[in-house]
């Protein structure tokens, strides 16, 4: 609920909704999937989570829409989100570029990626190597390390820092699958959400 509550929020502001009654939908939607405890049914075979999620919100919005006085939800001890900082990160968003159903997918994706080197990160600094991901984070956030000033200012070669980049940048990949993984029907899918990553990155 946490990593995709903004990127739902994102698709119905876009789809118009105010600040408040877009938190409310997104509010009520969570608060209706828990209380029908409706995840306890999903199986892979239904296909991708994050299209499961947005078919689902876009049916509770229907039944929404008509209701000028929706009640409201307060799930806030279940699902932790800080209102105002969301619509701080909406108004940061293309004003009239994106759909809502694109807008979602590129949060979707950048929620993906925050996601994965969070875990990398806490896998590092559990191995006790939280200095050596400091210095090298950036060789999977798209930038290129300097080896010859890490090297001077970590005392290692920088022959050793290069493997140690490409062994990161290596767990990243298969952390990003397994990340993955976890949302699609079978594995032979993971290529083609790995492709649509790409594609949505690519045209944000």
């Amino acid at each position: 609920c946490q990593a995709y509550w903004y990127p739902l929020y994102a698709y119905v502001r876009r789809r118009g909704c105010s600040p408040q009654d877009a938190e409310d939908r997104v509010q009520g939607f969570f608060a209706r999937l828990i209380r029908l405890n409706s995840l306890a049914n999903l199986h892979r075979g239904k296909g991708r989570f994050r299209a499961f999620l947005l078919a689902s919100l876009k049916h509770y919005l229907a039944d929404e829409w008509d209701r000028e006085a929706a009640d409201k939800r307060d799930i806030r001890r279940t699902v932790s989100w800080d209102a105002m900082e969301a619509d701080a990160r909406y108004a940061a968003e293309p004003a009239d570029r994106l759909s809502p159903e694109r807008l979602y997918e590129r949060q979707w994706a950048l929620v993906l990626l925050q996601t994965v080197f969070n875990h990398l990160r806490d896998a590092y600094a559990a191995e006790g190597k939280s200095e050596l991901f400091a210095l090298l984070h950036c060789a999977v956030t798209g930038g290129t390390p300097d080896y010859s000033e890490l090297a001077m200012r970590s005392g290692q070669t920088e022959g050793a820092l290069r493997v140690a980049a490409h062994r990161l940048r290596q767990r990243y990949r298969q952390l990003l699958r397994n990340t993955i993984a976890e949302t699609v029907e079978s594995p032979d899918d993971i290529d083609a959400e790995l492709a649509d990553l790409r594609r949505v990155l690519t045209n944000a």
